[in-house]
């Protein structure tokens, strides 16, 4: 893979995480509940912080980039995406976060699949582990405010 098409893959990834960022951004702006406000403040930060991860991956050689696998846990792969909404409750708005990490694994994967090069290949199979490491972590958050122990 040469360093223009290297540059290409992951500004690609760079735009889907501003996208991502500029999402949970406005829905916190929006929101009404601190508990809202603060919970998608965070996870802009996050998204912040993967664009960042991500530009500082331009300066490196595409060998260089490795990701540990996470388990999908495909809590709500088969939900219904709910609605961005004022009202929108926290739990709700997990599900939509995690359904757009769910669409980012699975563009990172059939990219992989697509790929005949290598190297290229490589890149993409380890943006969609970060993007199910990602789902994975929202996934634990849902759990936990979906079904909060009880006793």
């Amino acid at each position: 893979m040469n360093a223009e098409e290297y540059r290409k893959i992951i500004s690609n990834a760079i735009d889907k995480e501003v996208e991502s960022y500029t999402f949970y951004k406005s829905t916190a702006d929006k929101a009404k509940s601190p508990a809202v406000k603060t919970m998608f403040n965070e996870l802009a930060a996050d998204e912040k912080t993967h664009r960042e991860i991500l530009q500082a991956f331009l300066a490196k050689d595409v060998r260089m980039l490795h990701f540990d696998a996470s388990h999908d846990y495909k809590v709500v792969d088969d939900s219904a995406t709910p609605k961005l909404t004022p009202e929108l409750k926290p739990v709700d708005g997990l599900v939509l976060a995690m359904k757009k990490e769910l669409a980012a694994m699975q563009m990172y994967t059939q990219f992989a699949k697509a790929s005949s090069n290598p190297e290229q290949r490589m890149v993409f199979d380890q943006l969609a582990n970060m993007e199910r490491g990602h789902k994975a972590r929202l996934e634990d958050i849902y759990v936990n405010m979906a079904f909060p122990e009880s006793w």
